[in-house]
């Protein structure tokens, strides 16, 4: 039988991190990152790990769930902790599974920080990146292994990953992981490990699929609800504005001035939209930057680091940054597009808000949205009230310069307005007509009657003149020919 803990009883036990009597090591390195209060899905979850428990928990993103695991686990390692140089001494304990590279490396991160002051190793593995540095880190040894799953199987069967002596598995962002199809994966990597281990599993939602996940990999474990399935945070502020494709730049442009704002993550579904989005948006005046599935991993943490460091205005993304990125004092998320996935929305705008701060999510509606739009409302189970949008006169002309996905270039001249195939059409009325402005050339000579007449044979064949006025008679030979000489016959035909 599933154990379910409830909020209300696990904020009355506990609700900082001094209450947890963790090791000194651990409690430094908190205190150290300004952690003092507790989440409730760490209040609530990391008792429980500590325990020794399968946890099986949702909560809403921007909560708190990597601490939630990283620290019990850190914890219950510590008998493990040993200065030892050889790898043998360092094998795997703790395997953490993440849907995206950036998560990984973002866990991977948070992990390192939680442990810089024990003797505990960490390394992490994701693709896109060569395999020679990775698997010279995982040589020399660690106890926690963060990874994606098709990369960890590429360690695995080169057997430079060695995972017959973990302890705890860690699945986040389960439920993002079964979207995009790592279920045989996830299988593949979960039948090399022990049995007897400690599984926690995290997820957004508790969808059928991800319960039949648990009920599958997890042994009697505690059930965590922190907040109701598929809810959006309170603390985010929800806006839909009707806005047709045209202006969807321009709204952008007047939502960021009207607030005040210098910073928000803006998703578009697709690809190309995005760059092309990015690139309008760099020409207009905004410090931009594009994260998408195209972009090499080089590229993509570079990105991230530059809106980290608050270097770029906008970070335009598809959702594969939707999930887990953890980013702190971003206050907004544009949905540039409505997404075409209900639950990708409540990923999207959960990258503001987060940790009790307030945010705000924008999202532009055109008219080709209603049905997309009805699918959130049937997921958050709120009525969703479209808003109107007036633009003001001193904005930047983004509507000029025509849609954005539309495959024409919008060229300009000082001072033009309107489309610009509506000021071709406005130079062309301008001209006189073609008649006046064309020279009036001379007519052309007249033609011999005589060539324009068809070919007529003349009736009777007449005698040349010159030959009509010799007599007739046997033709004479020209005195310059020379006549043949008679010969003699050698024989006399009979």
């Amino acid at each position: 039988m599933t154990d379910i803990v409830t909020e209300a009883v696990a904020e009355a036990r506990l609700d900082s991190f001094s209450q947890l009597n963790l090791a000194p090591a651990l409690s430094r390195a908190v205190a150290e990152m300004g952690y003092e209060s507790m989440t409730p899905i760490q209040a609530q979850a990391i008792p429980v790990v500590l325990q020794g428990r399968d946890v099986m928990g949702a909560a809403q993103t921007g909560t708190g769930k990597t601490a939630a695991f990283s620290l019990p686990l850190l914890q219950r390692m510590l008998k493990h902790e040993n200065a030892s140089t050889s790898p043998a001494r360092h094998p795997v304990r703790a395997l953490v599974l993440l849907p995206t590279r950036e998560l990984a490396d973002q866990v991977a991160q948070a992990v390192k920080s939680y442990a810089k002051y024990t003797q505990l190793r960490s390394a992490v593995v994701f693709g896109g990146m060569d395999m020679k540095p990775q698997t010279l880190e995982l040589k020399k040894g660690v106890e926690v292994l963060v990874a994606t799953p098709g990369r960890l199987l590429d360690h695995i069967e080169a057997k430079t990953a060695v995972l017959n002596q973990v302890e705890y598995v860690v699945l986040d962002e389960a439920d993002r992981m079964l979207d995009i199809g790592f279920l045989p994966d996830l299988q593949r990597i979960l039948s090399y490990l022990p049995k007897q281990r400690t599984t926690l599993l995290f997820s957004a939602t508790f969808s059928p699929e991800i319960k039949r996940l648990a009920n599958s990999y997890l042994q009697d474990p505690v059930t965590i609800e922190v907040a109701r399935s598929n809810a959006t945070a309170s603390t985010v502020e929800q806006h839909f504005y009707s806005v047709g494709d045209d202006d969807k730049r321009h709204a952008l442009h007047q939502i960021l001035k009207d607030r005040g704002m210098k910073q928000a993550f803006v998703f578009v579904n697709s690809k190309l939209g995005c760059a092309r989005l990015a690139r309008s948006l760099e020409r207009e005046g905004l410090k931009t930057t594009a994260l998408h599935g195209d972009k090499s991993q080089d590229e993509r943490l570079k990105a991230l680091d530059s809106f980290k460091k608050g270097e770029v205005d906008l970070l335009v993304c598809t959702d594969v940054a939707a999930r887990g990125l953890d980013i702190k004092d971003v206050p907004a998320v544009f949905n540039f597009d409505v997404p075409f996935n209900a639950e990708d929305y409540v990923h999207r705008i959960g990258r503001t808000g987060r940790a009790g701060a307030e945010g705000l999510a924008v999202t532009f509606v055109s008219k080709s949205d209603a049905r997309l739009i009805g699918d959130i409302e049937k997921l958050i189970k709120t009525k969703i009230e479209l808003e109107a949008i007036e633009f003001e006169e001193d904005q930047p002309k983004i509507r000029e310069q025509g849609r954005i996905n539309d495959g024409r270039r919008a060229w300009r001249e000082a001072g033009e307005m309107g489309d610009p195939r509506d000021a071709l059409d406005a130079r062309r009325e301008q001209r006189e007509p073609r008649q006046q402005q064309r020279p009036i050339r001379p007519a052309p000579a007249p033609r011999d009657p005589f060539f324009d007449k068809p070919y007529e044979a003349p009736a009777t064949e007449a005698a040349p003149s010159w030959e009509s006025s010799k007599p007739a008679g046997p033709r004479s030979i020209s005195a310059n020919i020379k006549p043949k000489r008679k010969l003699a016959a050698l024989f006399k035909s009979e």
